[in-house]
Order: C-alpha cells, then structure tokens, then sequence
C-alpha cells in the first residue's frame, strides 16, 4: 500500500535537474512589465516631500505608482489594519514602501527606483523591545493566562529565582525570494501566479485593493523555494502591486523582490524579550511560575496576537506548573512587521522555559536532565497546563528515557567531565531536551480543509487540494493517501497547483496542518469516489454484498471479475456515475476562550528530544556541534523518508537560529544583516557530525488523524534547544558563574557570558 512508504518527493528530480518551475521561471509574453519598490530611507517620522520626476524619465519607465493611484484599499493587513500598501505621509520603519516603478525589465526598474529624492522629517526609532515595554508601546493589548495564584506560591517556595534572556529573531532566507507574476483578465479581474503560503488571503487582499469581489481574482500556487511562515502573509505585497498595476494596464506584471528588498521589506521571527519567576524545592520540583514574554512585533499588528499567544502556550513545554501567571506582551518598534516563522512563537517560549530549568539546575548543583525529568507532565495528576487543557496523552518520558540509554548519556557526561577538567581552553557541554508542541491552527475557523478529485476515463486521476508545496513534500503525501484510500498505484495521480479557482475559501499551508487537514479532506473525497464505483459495481454484477468490492494492487475486484482502472474508469462513464468529488475536514474538538484563557486549542501534541553535545573555545567563542542524538514521534509515518528529511533540516534551522543567525540594526533603523554576506544562515559544515535521527515506532497517534500519522513540520526546529542547552552546559564549564547568555549563542555572546560581561 502507498501510505508508509518511503517515496521521493513529486518534484525530486525536477530540483535536481533544474527543470522545476517557480514564479520567475515563467515565461511572459514579449511586452511584460516588472516592477521595483521605492522604499524609506528612514525608520521613524514623515515624508516632508517626495520628487519622482527623475525616477518617471528614466530609461524603460512606463509608470510610476504612489498611494494615490490604488483604486480601492490601501491598507493589507492581514487580520488587524496597520499595513499600507504604499505609505502616504507617516514612516514607520525603513525599507517601508513608497511608491512603485514600472519598466521594461527587472534591472530598470531597480535602477529608476534610486532616482526618487525624498525629504523626511525623522522621528528618534524604537528598536528593541525593552525600549517599548518602557514606553508601553503595543500593536496589541496585553494578555495574560495563568492557573491557580502563582503570586502566593512564589511567595511560600523553599527556593526562588528571578531570569531573563534576550532572544534573537531569524530571518527565512529561502531559497526564492517573494515573487509574483499577473495577468489582467476580463472585468478587471486578475490571475496571480505566486510563491505563497495562503492563496486564499492574497485573494482576498488583492480584491480588496482591486475593489472588486473575490471571484474575479485567481491565485495559484505551484510550488516555493522555502516558506517556513514568511509567505504565509508576506506574499501579499507582490501579489497586490503586481495585480494593480496588470489591471491599470493591461498587460502581464512581474514583482520580484531582490535578496535586499526582501530582507528589508519583509517580517521575520519575532525576537522575544523574556523574564521568569519561579518556586521550586529542594529537589528540583518547581511550585510555581510567572513569565513576562515580550515579542518584537514591528510597525504593525501582522500576525502577532496569535504568535505571541502561541509563545504562551508553549512556555510549558513538556512541564507541569502547578500554579501558574503568563503575560504576553507584542511590542511595538520601528522595524518591518515580524511574522510567522516555523513553530510561530512556540520555539521563543519553549526556549524561555528550557534556560529557565538550566538555571534551577545550577542553582541546586544537579544536572539539567535530572530537574526536567523531575518535573514533566504525567497523564494522572500533574496533567492540566496553564491554559487548561488536560493531557491525556504523553510519551515524553520514554522517549527521554529511550535517547538517554542510546545515546550514552550518563557515560558521555562522565567523560565531558574529564575532558574539561584536562582542558584549559576548550569546554564541552551536553544537554538532552524534550519538546511537547500544540497541533492546530490557535484560531479555530483555520482548522478546515477542502479537496477536489476527478477521476478520468483513462483510469488517472486529478487532484487539488487547499495545501502548498515549500519542499516538505505534502504534495507526495496527500497523493500517498489518495492512493492507499483507492488501492491505486500512486503513479497514477497527479497533484496539480494550489488554485483558488478549484478549492475556494482554503487556510495557509502553516501550523504543521498541511497533511493533517489537506490530506483528510483528500482522504474524504476519495472514500465519496469510491463509494460510487462500489455501489455501480454491485449493481453492475448483481453482487450481494459492497465487501465483494476489492480495491487493492492497482487493480479493482467484483467478485470474480478482475478490472483495471482504465476498464473501470470507461465503464463507469459510459453509465454516467460522476467521477468527481469534493471532500471536506474541520479538525473536530478544538476551542479555545481567550477571555477566560480556558480551553483546548490544540487537537493533539507532537513530541520529541534530542542529545546534543557541542564544543567550544573559551579564548574565542567559537562552538561546534560534535554530535547529536534525536527520538521524534510522528505517529504512523505517511513517508518517512520525508519525515526523516523534515526533522533533519527544521534542527539545522534552529540550530542556526540558536548559534549564528543575528539581525542588527544600525541606530537609524537600517538593517545592516540584509544580504548573505552579513546574515550568516547554517552551511552543510554547521550539520552535527554525527547525526542519528530516530522515527519513535510503534507509536500510531492516540488521536483520529489521517491515518494515525502526527505533524512533522514545525516541532523538530525546537530539538535544536538542545544545542543552545548544551552550548550554556559548556560555558558553564568555563565560568561555573556565568553572566546570562542571551540568543543566538553568537562567539561574542558567548564570550560575554563566560567574561561575566551580560549587556545591561
């Protein structure tokens, strides 16, 4: 059967060959426009006067655009307003769009965009997010969930401390770059082809802009060179201008971003600053909690309600508060408006709570491991999290207890102790750390899915369903469980491109749900399909019952009679059953009252834990990852050598995250890590050198997923904690009295940290 089965992705050989299309490989009609951005120089304050008299008379110019030339919505915010389109007066962040140029290529276009001469009038930016929490300046309210009066158990705790860490954003760095091609149609209407996470909101966002209803805008999506959340609303800017300026003239429009552009123009991870309050005993075993977690938000509200709600959820990790107070704060700055990226949050509040155990660890001389497995969550008593919702299933601790043995925990910790007791200079460190990461969309209308199946006379067949293609290889999956549901050879099905013409009113392929609600919906219309070929085939052969009906080796049995599915598919035609359904999944048993901060948001968990043991130089900051070890469940695997590909690459990201990858802003505002010369994302040499990657088996999900398998994409990124863990385990070696060390783990702040020089 097709389900379980380690197969390629749909478009591995077209990556390697280079034959794989994306947006800016299509090929436009001889008088295609493009487009470039005309963005502020400044951070903060208001455009005095803008001159783009020189910009309009530039070699291959055909337009340029302001504010004034949209004809409908100038405001794209995704959920909350805050988001010009083209600023007007105000500058609320550098690198904020102005105006747009139109020419006859990419390069004119660029070039004619560094023609404008725009006066401001600049304002003093915030740039970080403890400047805003002393201004008190929010894109959103604060909100805070808590359970039991942690204020009075703090109070009465043998043991209390107080922590805090910076933790550093993280920019997407995919391979391809925002990009989006339109093509005007009849009655002002637009089709979009564009890298994108969320078809449908760029859909509606365009016809907003447009001023005309959703059914006169296409948007289609084939495959991206990398999303990881920065395309999920992030795409909505190229699809916007490039579908005004095709609609104003008639004529096919390319917006691709440069490297720079985007980096300056687009949201990435939110950087937090977090602050703990904790109770514990002698053992270890915390009492009580309170965190403060402050996300860097930007300019704008974009998505940061939910992330900083889902950096809450997750300040839990795989631990048991008994009385617990969370705060979330989404401060505003003066840089461009953060937005998802893989694990939305959870990663920023997961790592607060991890450096929160390392320090309860310290404080009573015992190793890390041994205080977090003192304090995980069980399925009888210690089973209710700060927002309420009850754990009923939890193979955390034998997972950790699995990796443990191994990986040689307690052996290798042996020996790292030798070893830095005979090394002056170099320190090695290991950390093993779990993670527990909520599964759902936190907003409950997104928890839905559609699909649409055709099976032709020839026996193939034609699937479409709301997902989207980033390189996690959902396309396979969902094509693995159409053919499972069918007993068909999957050779026989093609996955075509993502389009809201086919399945309307779709969710963003995000929150690790792409399988779960694309592949049920899927699942759904192929079991409608085969229910129809079922019944014509009883009544066909007069059989007695529907269990006669066989479906399995590409080949279809009624009773005695042998049919292929071309047979089948022609017969069934010519007796007019229709080969076409629809299938449709909303995730079922999830909610969640934000008021009361009481619910369940989250329809399962995804677990995981990984051993990572690193190296560093104490004279220098320089670190390594020597080796590292890494149990994830994800339920019945659908392919696993896909799972194996997700959890290998989403710990290298983290890693990167946690290590290397660090924004800086000059004291104006401009982002001065906006290239590869200056962001460093990990390279193959970053990889562990020893890396063994273990899918948990024999561990269908408790919960009525697709096929018992559990979701992949986001969790294993968190595994990379281990190795901030494990680099804190190192420095601790080196100054058993460490400063803070704040993230990413950058030489530098390692070197702060061991020096004892924490910034203030």
């Amino acid at each position: 059967m097709s389900a379980g089965r380690s197969l390629p992705h749909d478009s591995a050989a077209l990556h390697v060959t280079g034959d794989a299309e994306y947006v800016d490989d299509i090929a436009g009609p001889s008088n295609q426009l493009y487009i470039a951005i005309g963005g502020a120089q400044i951070a903060a304050g208001r455009i005095r006067s803008m001159d783009l008299s020189q910009v309009r008379l530039a070699a291959g110019v055909v337009d340029v655009l302001t504010v004034d030339e949209l004809p409908a919505a100038t405001d794209i915010g995704p959920v909350f307003p805050g988001d010009p389109l083209l600023s007007e007066l105000d500058v609320s962040h550098f690198g904020q769009p102005m105006f747009v140029v139109v020419a006859n290529s990419h390069q004119l276009a660029r070039q004619a965009v560094l023609l404008a001469r725009v006066e401001y009038d600049a304002a003093e930016p915030v740039l970080d997010v403890e400047t805003a929490m002393r201004q008190r300046s929010y894109v959103r309210p604060p909100y805070t969930m808590q359970r039991g009066d942690a204020a009075r158990e703090l109070g009465k705790a043998p043991h209390r401390l107080q922590g805090k860490q910076r933790i550093g954003g993280q920019e997407h760095f995919y391979l391809e770059g925002q990009a989006a091609v339109a093509e005007p149609g009849e009655h002002g209407g637009v089709c979009i082809t564009s890298s994108n996470q969320n078809p449908t909101e760029a859909q509606h966002i365009v016809a907003k802009v447009l001023g005309v209803p959703m059914h006169r805008v296409t948007v289609i999506t084939r495959r991206m060179g990398g999303g990881f959340g920065g395309k999920e609303t992030q795409a909505n800017l190229c699809c916007a201008l490039s579908a005004v300026v095709a609609v104003k003239h008639q004529r096919v429009v390319s917006c691709r971003l440069s490297r720079r552009d985007d980096m300056l123009m687009t949201g990435k991870r939110h950087g937090f600053y977090t602050e703990w309050d904790v109770g514990f005993d002698d053992e270890g075993q915390i009492l009580a909690v309170s965190f403060t977690l402050a996300g860097m938000c930007g300019h704008s509200p974009d998505l940061s309600d939910a992330i900083v709600d889902r950096a809450m959820f997750h300040c839990d990790n795989a631990y048991y508060y008994p009385a617990a107070r969370i705060e979330g704060l989404r401060c505003k700055t003066n840089t461009v408006s953060n937005t998802a990226f893989r694990g939305f949050g959870g990663p920023q509040g997961m790592l607060a709570c991890e450096s929160m155990m390392d320090q309860i660890a310290r404080h009573l001389g015992k190793d890390p491991l041994e205080i977090r497995v003192r304090n995980f969550y069980n399925t009888q008593t210690r089973n209710v999290t700060p927002y309420h919702q009850k754990i009923e299933h939890f193979n955390v601790p034998s997972m950790v207890e699995r990796l443990r043995s191994s990986a040689e925990y307690v052996k290798r910790r042996q020996e790292i102790e030798v070893f830095n007791n005979n090394n002056r200079v170099l320190k090695r460190g290991l950390a093993l750390t779990p993670v527990k990461f909520g599964i759902s969309f936190t907003v409950k209308h997104l928890n839905q899915g559609g699909a649409l199946l055709h099976l032709y006379s020839d026996g193939s067949v034609q699937l479409n369903h709301g997902g989207t293609e980033m390189g996690q290889g959902l396309m396979v999956k969902v094509q693995q469980i159409v053919a499972h549901e069918l007993g068909m050879a999957h050779s026989r099905i093609a996955v075509t491109a993502t389009r809201t013409d086919k399945v309307p009113n779709t969710s963003p392929t995000a929150a690790s749900s792409g399988t779960d609600i694309n592949g049920a919906a899927a699942r759904q219309a192929a079991l409608k399909l085969k229910r129809r070929l079922v019944n014509f085939l009883v009544t066909q052969h007069a059989l007695s019952s529907e269990q006669q009906v066989v479906f399995s080796n590409d080949a279809i049995h009624a009773g005695s009679v042998q049919y292929s599915w071309e047979s089948l598919a022609h017969a069934a035609y010519m007796e007019r059953v229709p080969l076409s359904a629809t299938g449709f999944y909303k995730t079922p048993d999830i909610h969640y009252d934000r008021e009361a901060a009481k619910g369940q948001p989250f329809y399962y968990f995804a677990n995981g834990a990984a051993v990572t043991e690193v190296v560093i130089d104490s004279l220098t900051g320089e670190n390594k990852i020597l080796r590292t070890d890494i149990v994830h469940d994800v339920g019945r695997s659908i392919n696993p050598a896909m799972d194996v590909g997700q959890i290998e690459g989403a710990f290298v990201q983290g890693a990167g995250w946690l290590t290397h990858e660090e924004l800086q802003w000059a004291s104006d505002g401009r982002l001065m890590t906006d290239g590869p010369a200056t962001y460093k994302i990990p390279a193959v040499s970053d990889a562990p050198a020893i890396f063994n990657v273990e899918l948990l088996e024999d561990a269908p999900n408790e919960i009525a997923s697709v096929f018992r398998s559990k979701a992949v994409g986001e969790p294993p990124l968190m595994l990379a904690i281990s190795v901030f863990c494990a680099i804190k385990d190192a420095v601790h070696a080196a100054n058993p009295m460490p400063a803070d060390l704040d993230a990413p783990a950058t030489p530098e702040a390692i070197l702060r940290s061991i020096t004892g020089d924490s910034r203030s």
